[in-house]
């Protein structure tokens, strides 16, 4: 199995969702997000959303006006927190575009993969990806096209302005399909590549090297695959 915490982790309600102190409207959210992460947006139910957030059952109407409301609003904030538990890399001035690369795809397994942090996120949009509902549609607007925007500015850096528009957006797809398939089939990755080698090669850290130099090598911007393998193209960058 690819390295990430387990889905069934981190899903307990009392901790978050019912800090008293906390703003009743931001209860509501992360303890929708966790419902609605479980058990899908026709399973998740208004009496247990609020009975987990120690809100009245009014609570959902006052502030969202309504479930599906409430839903598109847990899908955002749940994008907020991974925003938040892992932000975008500051980059100074000068950071040359293969740098750039692969601390994107780095930040993009990172997020996609729930490292160390409380999956309901990740599943939430996970399942939102999946089977899009208006939600979706305000999370690509919001969120996901500015993401893939400076992922094809990278790419448009790293080829010096030599591909066309719709050759960039593919190349970007290609990017965020190589990290999409371990957080959607990490699973089925894990049955088809041996132990040992899920073990050396299959790490966060690895695979974003390794989808580095794929997408170096297949835009000529970086050394031929096998050569590319027994050299490290990107260096890590050096700590703050």
């Amino acid at each position: 199995m690819i390295q990430r915490i387990s889905e069934k982790t981190g899903t307990g309600r009392e901790a978050s969702s019912r800090d008293p102190v906390e703003d009743p409207r931001d209860r509501l959210l992360r303890a929708a997000g966790r419902e609605f992460a479980e058990k899908g947006y026709e399973g998740a139910t208004v009496r247990d959303i609020c009975l987990a957030a120690g809100v009245n059952g009014a609570a959902v109407n006052y502030y969202f006006g309504d479930k599906q409301r409430l839903y598109i609003e847990s899908v955002k904030h749940a994008h907020q927190e991974r925003v938040r538990q892992v932000p975008e890399p500051d980059w100074p001035e000068g950071t040359s575009a293969d740098r750039k690369l692969r601390d994107f795809i780095g930040n993009m397994l990172e997020r996609m993969l729930g490292l160390g942090q409380p999956p309901w996120q990740v599943s939430l949009m996970l399942r939102e990806v999946l089977q899009p509902t208006e939600a979706c549609r305000e999370l690509v607007e919001d969120y996901f096209r500015p993401h893939f925007e400076l992922l094809v500015s990278i790419l448009d850096e790293l080829c010096g302005g030599g591909l066309d528009p719709p050759e960039l957006r593919r190349a970007a797809l290609s990017v965020i399909g190589q990290c999409f398939l371990y957080r959607a089939a990490g699973d089925v990755v894990g049955m088809l590549v041996p132990a040992g080698e899920r073990e050396s090669l299959h790490t966060p850290r690895q695979l974003a090297d390794h989808i580095t130099r794929f997408t170096l090598a297949a835009l000529g911007a970086g050394r031929p695959l096998p050569a590319a393998v027994q050299n490290t193209v990107v260096p890590e960058a050096p700590s703050a």
